[in-house]
């Protein structure tokens, strides 16, 4: 796999965003001085405990999604110690799968981040191997959220028609939910297929050595999740799962997104023949999975109706018999997965220049891996929970390991809708009250179905806690939902808090002014309305029927309101004393005041938008100061430095300059004076020259004379 330095920031900043909801979004449904649950006296108000902890925790990570230096692993182990404070108190609020993925996922983030120091920065030599963690995370969450859905034997499932029913039965459905319901069954239950398709063999490209494999998976995980975003509320859930996906990137594909151009190596023929054979296996990868996807769900076109028409063509055992065969062998994959990326770790540590450099690298390659390797093993227990055989096989050191840290949920096990809800119709709790007791009204909750002309709100990334858990409430007697009692006394007394969880804004409370005298509850099934004829929308989004009485008419003092509030633990207990004069209640008052008015949606939107904004203002600023990537062979530091290097850079060439002119001036002498010892020498061969000259010329003038001389003898 490639480098994932960015899409590793990717992760980082996305924990910190979601951080900011959940705490956020927890921060607003506070309530006052007496909560739903029973009131533990820990020697601190309660409340006031809550609020500062969801206060805290919002502005860290706001702070951290708006400041890259703020992402280090201590900020992340600070808001996992105050999330996991808040999932402990807040207790059956707070009990959701997302609550417990955002802890393992917090957990994660704590490895995977950087440890800023201010003399240096931490070597990412092991980076890989924590961020590796994040997709064995992902794997164990998609893959037993398809199991268990055929594991559960629920009719709806196995018979491909649980979308018929989900889009009306979910908790808190958007707009869209409602024009989904409406497509037809063949489509849902090729949805279904798809969504099968998804969650059971896609995950094993997870571990897939060829890359656009891993890049596929990618994709298609995120198309369901954000199919799940459009058609309901979940809040920070589908979200978190997109984030747990950039483990399946690299920087080579994060750069596509940003159009940056990287450059391409010139690959060998050897490394051309391997891209082609890994070509053929991606192909024929695909090719098995849509084939046996045509054979298990019998996938058959319709040509004359344009259908596609879908069964599942396989029975309960053969499944069961599948998933022992593929358990232990998913294991094998990860351990062999895991020790890939600790040995590649490992020989990267080895070449690190320099004894100390390379010991510290290696001390903490040891320490990475072993804090992998030990997540990876106690993860083991809960992932097996999907198959008897293999969870029962599991080493009882392992177990034990398990046993131990399950309280602080670094791991867990998962598997949402594993039986489809409402199949006869959505079950919704309606509160009443009455001053009389013969007049009675409604009261309408901000989020859930009541209203049935009212449209589905889209409130994505809060989560209405007392919303879902009315939609628990729902689906069996009060007496398995104790909280609803201490619901019903806190509207009785007309406790202000506990009614700005029904509606932010009083006035849409039927009883903003009084408090009812009288409450009672009834169950209703929901439906969607359906188009009319000529197509066009109804003026209602829903229709219902009655059903039964869910809790009975009671009053402040009766006897069987007291009854269930002394059996759950219930009852009003003495408050514990404030100091009327400490500057944090008065300040938390004051926050809370201004705060809870808004509403809850608005605001998280708001601090999203606004560390968006400051991560954008951080990123032009960058980009003003310093070059593109494009550049940085030419320019790699800010103005002030390119400047102090610019005159540097003059100074050497004046220093240069000068030292050429001293060179060419003693140049200029050394030739003079080389001239001068040229003429001196020219002069004397000269001399000499002229002295040869004369003496030959004196010889020839003697052999004229000898001439003479003899020619006269003759004579």
């Amino acid at each position: 796999m490639g480098e994932t330095r960015l899409p590793r920031h990717m992760f980082l900043w996305c924990v910190s965003a979601i951080y900011m909801s959940a705490f956020a979004s927890v921060y607003v449904q506070i309530p006052g001085e007496d909560d739903l649950l029973p009131n533990f006296q820990l020697g601190l108000d309660t409340q006031q405990c809550m609020e500062l902890i969801s206060l805290t925790g919002a502005l860290l990570s706001l702070a951290a999604t708006a400041i890259p230096a703020l992402r280090d692993c201590r900020v992340y182990l600070v808001l996992w110690v105050l999330y996991l404070s808040l999932y402990q108190v807040g207790q059956v609020f707070l009990y959701f799968q997302w609550d417990n993925l955002l802890l393992e996922v917090g957990f994660l983030a704590i490895l995977i981040a950087p440890l800023n120091m201010p003399w240096g920065r931490r070597l990412s030599l092991h980076d890989d191997i924590t961020f590796w963690l994040a997709r064995w995370l992902l794997f164990r969450l998609m893959f037993a959220s398809g199991v268990v859905k055929l594991t559960s034997r629920c009719p709806t499932w196995w018979g491909l028609t649980a979308l018929t029913y989900h889009y009306e039965t979910q908790c808190i459905p958007t707009p869209l939910a409602w024009l989904a319901h409406q497509l037809p069954v063949w489509f849902q239950k090729l949805s279904v297929v798809g969504t099968f398709v998804i969650e059971i063999p896609v995950p094993f490209l997870f571990f897939s050595p060829i890359r656009r494999h891993r890049l596929t998976a990618f994709y298609m995980q995120v198309i369901l999740q954000v199919m799940i975003i459009l058609s309901g509320n979940y809040n920070f859930f589908n979200i978190l799962t997109i984030t747990l996906c950039f483990s399946l990137l690299d920087d080579q594909h994060v750069n596509f997104w940003l159009c940056r151009h990287t450059p391409k190596k010139e690959r060998t023929t050897l490394q051309k023949i391997w891209s082609g054979v890994c070509l053929l296996v991606e192909v024929a990868v695909y090719g098995l999975l849509v084939y046996w996807t045509v054979l298990y769900f019998d996938l058959k076109v319709d040509w004359d109706k344009k259908s596609v028409s879908s069964k599942t063509a396989f029975t309960h055992y053969e499944f069961n018999r599948f998933l022992k065969l593929v358990t232990v062998p998913s294991i094998w994959i990860g351990v062999l997965s895991l020790t890939w990326e600790i040995v590649t770790a490992m020989f990267r540590s080895a070449c690190v220049r320099g004894v100390l450099r390379r010991l510290w690298s290696t001390v903490l390659w040891a320490f990475f891996a072993a804090a992998a390797a030990a997540m990876f093993a106690i993860s083991l227990v809960p992932y097996t929970f999907i198959e008897y055989e293999a969870n029962s096989n599991i080493w009882p050191g392992v177990r034990q390991a398990f046993e131990l840290t399950d309280r602080y949920q670094l791991v867990n096990s998962y598997g949402l809708f594993r039986r489809m809800t409402g199949v006869g119709g959505r079950p919704e709790v309606i509160i009443e009250g009455s001053m009389d007791g013969n007049t009675w009204t409604e009261i309408e909750f901000m989020y859930k179905p009541g209203n049935v002309s009212a449209a589905p709100p889209v409130v994505t990334p809060h989560q209405p806690r007392l919303d879902w858990q009315m939609w628990f409430a729902a689906l069996g007697p009060h007496t398995q939902s104790p909280w609803f009692s201490s619901l019903i006394h806190r509207l009785l007394q007309g406790k202000r808090d506990v009614i700005r969880l029904i509606q932010t804004d009083e006035s849409q409370y039927p009883f903003s002014q009084q408090p009812p005298a009288y409450i009672r509850a009834h169950r209703y099934k929901y439906w969607y309305t359906e188009p009319k004829e000529d197509g066009s929308f109804p003026q209602r989004w829903w229709r219902r029927i009655y059903v039964e009485e869910f809790y009975p008419v009671v009053h402040l003092g009766s006897a069987f309101l007291e009854h269930m509030l002394s059996q759950h633990g219930l009852k009003d207990k003495p408050p514990v004393r404030r100091g009327s004069e400490a500057w944090l209640p008065r300040v938390l008052k004051h926050v809370g005041e201004h705060v809870r008015d808004m509403p809850a949606p608005l605001l998280l939107w708001t601090l999203l938008f606004s560390a968006v904004t400051i991560c954008l203002i951080n990123c032009l600023c960058s980009c003003a100061y310093s070059p593109s990537p494009s550049d940085r062979q030419t320019s790699r530091h800010t103005p002030q430095a390119v400047a102090k290097k610019e005159e540097e850079k003059k100074e050497v060439k004046e220093e240069k300059e000068e030292g050429i002119q001293d060179v060419m001036v003693k140049k200029i002498k050394d030739d003079e004076e080389e001239e001068d010892k040229e003429g001196e020498e020219g002069e004397e061969e000269e001399e000499e020259e002229e002295e040869e000259e004369e003496e030959a010329v004196s010889e020839e003038n003697k052999e004229k004379h000898e001439e003479r001389d003899h020619f006269r003898k003759r004579k």
